[in-house]
Parts: structure tokens; C-alpha cells; sequence
């Protein structure tokens, strides 16, 4: 793609935005971490090495207790693990725990005090845990794969519908586009929120459940958009050309229009994927998103707005979620600076 002289000149442009490069850098990055949030943040060891051999629980199967001279059958407690291993250094076992070594659905509760516990480096709690004792941080983590994964897949539905209709809707107009306009406006009046609450109150939602009720409505935003811009690229004299060489409807969609239009699609990605996290976010907070226990960031909102006193909780998400948003909106804007042909041309 980049081999193209139109794309490397985008690129470029889109480098020269100092901050939306580093912001793209930077939101790769923990897109990156979170997809590996198992080596950041588990209560399974990174690397056991037992008596000259070597273990890798993190990916792999239960390793119970008494493969590492326990007295149980379950599986191993691994904190326990490395306090033992380091009471008996002259057996020169060893393992290697995440930085932050809980899991996200696990319970960690101290005696003598009741949850919401404060953050804490002695206790590897760096922010606190929540009103079930489960670390914080660790759902922080989890959460944002969970919001990124599905923002991403409710883009990519939604994208392959919207842009279909929409090209279509352009290219042939008449009676075809009369009708989708009717439909689009018919199905953006239907009360969204109802559904999901109907829904939920017959069925527990799950991820994909939601997802799909989601893509369900979600949709007609891009058709708009891409209506528009078929209508327009559909008008030019180099589609008039390939009709007039015979060429067919289809080849002219992907090989003229759509290339074409690239730029109308490219620019709302960053604020696709934002708005698929926050939607979700939304609905955990409202009670009608993924089921408990699930990591998820309006899960812990909730939480944290029903226990002020704990301003650790409201405070790790609220940052996390503006960091994001932060960092979308550079994105975004760097992108649309770089595929902007006004900002970029001359005239004589």
C-alpha cells in the first residue's frame, strides 16, 4: 500500500503531526500489552525453574501442587510458591512472577480489613482493589483488551455493512437509494437502549450478544458518509470513462470508487474504535453490559461512584479513559490533516 506515491505522501504528512504519531505509537504500544496482559498481570508464574527443570505456566495447562513438592492436588498457589522456594534457597529453585501477580478475577482479601483496600506497593496492590478485593490494575488491563476487541470488531461489521449499502446507495441512486434512506431513517429511531434492556432482561448479555445488537444498530452512521462520497466519485469524468470502456458495476466499485474514497473511511476509524469503547463502558456502567465478573471499566466506574470514599477506583478509570480518548482524538486528527487535499495543495 505504501509502494503507492499518493500513500507515501499521506504517510509522511501523517508523520509530521509530532503528537499524532507519538499518540499512535503510544496507544500501539498498550494495545500491544494488553493483548499479552497475561505476562503482566496473573496469579500463574512467568517461568518456574524445579529442580533442573523448567515450567512456563502462564499459557500453559494446571500444574498442581505436588509437581513442586506441595501437600495439594489443585493448582499451584504461585505466591505461596516463591515465599517457600525463597525460605529453602539452597535447593536453588526459583521462579519469576508478573509485575503485577493477581488475577483479575481473583479475591485477594487481607485480615482484619474489608474492601475496597487502599493501594499499596507492600501488598503489589498499586491501585487498590476493588469491593471484592480483585486487583484494580489487573482489571485495568483486561478491561481495555476486552473494550479494544470489541470496538474493533463492532468497526469491522460495521464498516463492511455501512460501506456496502452506501456504495450502493451512490452508485445506483433512484429508486434503490429512495428506499435504503426510508429504512436508515426508520432504524435510527428505534430506541436503542430499549433493546438492550429487553434483551437483558430475558437473556444474560454476553460479549458477542452485545456485539451483535450493537452492529445491529450501528451501521447507518458510515452509510451516510459513504453515500455521500460514492454519489460524488460516482460523477467524475474517470468513472464516466470506465462505463463508457465497458467497464461492469462491480469493478467499478472496488477499482474506482471505493480506492477513491479511502480517505472518508481511514478518517473515522480512531473515532469508530473510541466510540465502540465508550459504548461499551456505558453499558457496564448501566448494569446492561457483560456479565460479572468480567473485567471491565464501567464495572469499576460503578463501583467507584458507589464508594466515593474510594477514590482510587473512579480515579484509575476516569484517567485511563481520558488517556485513550486523548490519544484517539490526535490520532484522528493527524490522519484527517494527512489525508486533507486542501491543506496539502497548490493553485496558480
Amino acid at each position: 500500500m505504501l509502494s503507492n506515491p499518493v500513500s507515501q505522501k499521506r504517510w509522511r504528512r501523517f508523520r509530521q503531526s509530532r503528537r499524532g504519531f507519538a499518540s499512535a505509537c503510544i496507544l500501539l504500544l498498550l494495545t500491544l500489552l494488553s493483548i499479552g496482559a497475561e505476562l503482566l498481570a496473573s496469579n500463574r508464574a512467568l517461568i518456574v525453574y524445579y529442580q533442573g527443570h523448567l515450567h512456563f505456566p502462564t499459557y500453559g495447562s494446571v500444574i498442581s501442587g505436588r509437581e513442586f513438592g506441595l501437600d495439594y492436588d489443585y493448582e499451584t498457589n504461585y505466591r505461596d510458591l516463591q515465599t517457600s522456594f525463597a525460605a529453602a534457597p539452597e535447593d536453588n529453585n526459583w521462579l519469576i512472577m508478573p509485575l503485577i501477580p493477581f488475577s483479575p478475577l481473583e479475591s485477594d482479601l487481607i485480615a482484619g480489613d474489608f474492601p475496597p483496600h487502599a493501594p499499596s506497593v507492600s501488598s503489589k496492590h498499586y491501585l487498590g482493589t476493588d469491593t471484592s478485593g480483585r486487583d484494580v490494575l489487573a482489571r485495568l488491563i483486561y478491561g481495555f483488551r476486552t473494550a479494544l476487541l470489541f470496538s474493533v470488531c463492532l468497526l469491522i461489521f460495521n464498516y463492511i455493512v455501512g460501506v456496502a449499502i452506501g456504495c450502493l446507495m451512490g452508485y445506483w441512486g433512484g429508486r434503490f437509494d429512495l428506499f435504503f434512506q426510508r429504512v436508515i431513517e426508520i432504524w435510527s429511531n428505534i430506541p436503542f437502549l430499549y433493546v438492550i434492556m429487553i434483551v437483558a432482561s430475558v437473556i444474560t448479555p454476553g460479549f458477542w450478544t452485545l456485539l451483535l445488537i450493537m452492529a445491529f444498530f450501528g451501521w447507518t452512521g458510515m452509510t451516510w458518509y459513504m453515500r455521500t462520497a460514492a454519489y460524488k466519485e460516482a460523477s467524475r469524468d474517470y468513472v464516466m470513462a470506465a462505463r463508457a470502456l465497458g467497464a461492469s458495476g462491480s469493478r467499478i466499485m472496488f477499482r474506482h470508487i471505493l480506492p477513491n474514497s479511502v480517505s472518508t473511511l481511514v478518517t473515522f476509524v480512531p473515532f469508530s474504535v473510541a466510540s465502540g469503547i465508550t459504548s461499551l463502558t456505558a453499558l457496564d456502567y448501566l448494569g446492561f453490559g457483560l456479565p460479572s465478573p468480567t473485567p471491565s471499566w464501567g464495572e469499576l466506574l460503578k463501583q467507584g461512584t458507589e464508594n466515593m470514599e474510594s477514590i482510587w477506583m473512579v480515579g484509575a478509570v476516569v484517567t485511563a479513559m481520558t488517556v485513550i480518548l486523548m490519544l484517539v482524538a490526535f490520532i484522528g486528527e493527524a490522519i484527517r490533516d494527512a489525508y486533507d487535499p486542501k491543506q496539502f495543495s497548490y493553485y496558480e
